[in-house]
């Protein structure tokens, strides 16, 4: 990207030199699979949490890679095994990368590459939103919007591991038979009278945690399903505006908004926290057992269709990019 804008427009493919051999403590990599996530699209936009930096630059967060050579330094990895690329400065849609090694790690090798791509940030954050901003005990219940995108369906899985009962809210019909499939103990349909329908399905049980990815008005229905004392986590603005809650509820509920990005939360967490936290998502999304529909891929040099699609406000699952 040259400049912020519509993604669609303002992407555009270019050819590079090749990446540097490895050094004694690096790796070469070729990307095999990246998702097309809505940080990405924001940062297109120059709408994101940071600011694009300096350009022309490549654009991309996450994804996975495929080892092709390491440095002799190097015994952790080897050619042909699959790692996470994580580049918290953009950059991952490019064929070829050669990187530190210390930050690289060898995925099982029986697992879904496409899986691999998303594995991190948005596994990442749907858990800590789960178990950092409220304790909940088992039987207790969450609330969130945008149920159906990946954030939601992976927040849907490990609550149900962790037995924690959510309440799923949807945009459109035709989204809860798959999210049940995953989990959902409910899901409904946004709507004005959202908190009523809340308290009959939850039976009138108290929702002290809500995880918005809408803002606007939508952040407010949520914030009227909260009990007293509840906490609004809002990480994004699907809606594209500025999220709203009723001062009645801030005032007379007791009920607290606080944001949520994945970045200063994995530096909380330090080395040993994130140790812990990759040791506990890898091998789930390893075997299968939890995942995230996949709409489409495109190659790389298909990059504006996957864009379009991807802004599209009316999908099944993930857009990724793959190596042409």
């Amino acid at each position: 990207m040259d400049r912020p804008g519509a993604p669609a427009e303002v992407i555009r493919i270019e050819e590079a030199p090749e990446p540097p051999q490895p050094g004694r403590h690096e790796a070469l990599l070729e990307l095999v699979a990246s998702p097309i996530h809505p940080s990405d699209l924001l940062t297109i936009m120059g709408m994101y949490a940071s600011a694009p930096g300096a350009m022309p630059k490549a654009v991309g967060k996450e994804g996975v890679g495929r080892v092709l050579a390491v440095g002799d330094l190097v015994k952790h990895l080897k050619p042909g095994d699959l790692t996470p690329i994580l580049l918290s400065n953009d950059g991952v849609w490019q064929e070829r990368h050669t990187l530190p090694a210390e930050n690289l790690i060898a995925l099982p090798p029986d697992g879904n590459a496409l899986q691999y791509s998303m594995a991190i940030a948005n596994p990442a954050s749907a858990i800590l939103m789960l178990r950092a901003i409220v304790p909940l005990a088992m039987g207790e219940w969450v609330i969130q919007n945008a149920a159906n995108s990946s954030v939601g369906q992976y927040l849907i899985q490990f609550a149900k591991r962790g037995g924690i009962r959510t309440v799923n809210v949807v945009r459109r019909e035709g989204l809860a038979a798959s999210l049940h499939d995953l989990g959902a103990d409910v899901v409904l349909v946004d709507s004005a009278d959202l908190p009523r329908r809340v308290a009959k399905a939850t039976g009138g049980m108290p929702v002290k945690l809500a995880i918005d990815a809408v803002a606007g008005d939508a952040a407010a229905r949520l914030g009227a399903c909260l009990s007293p004392g509840g906490v609004i986590c809002n990480y994004g603005m699907l809606s594209g505006s500025n999220l709203q809650v009723s001062p009645a509820h801030l005032i007379g509920q007791g009920v607290t908004v606080r944001g949520f990005w994945l970045p200063p939360e994995m530096q909380k967490l330090a080395h040993a926290g994130r140790g812990a936290l990759y040791a506990e998502l890898i091998p789930v999304i390893a075997n299968g057992s939890v995942k995230a529909v996949v709409e489409a891929t495109y190659p790389l040099s298909r990059v504006q269709e996957a864009l379009a699609h991807a802004a599209r406000g009316e999908r099944a699952g993930k857009i990724l990019l793959t190596r042409d």
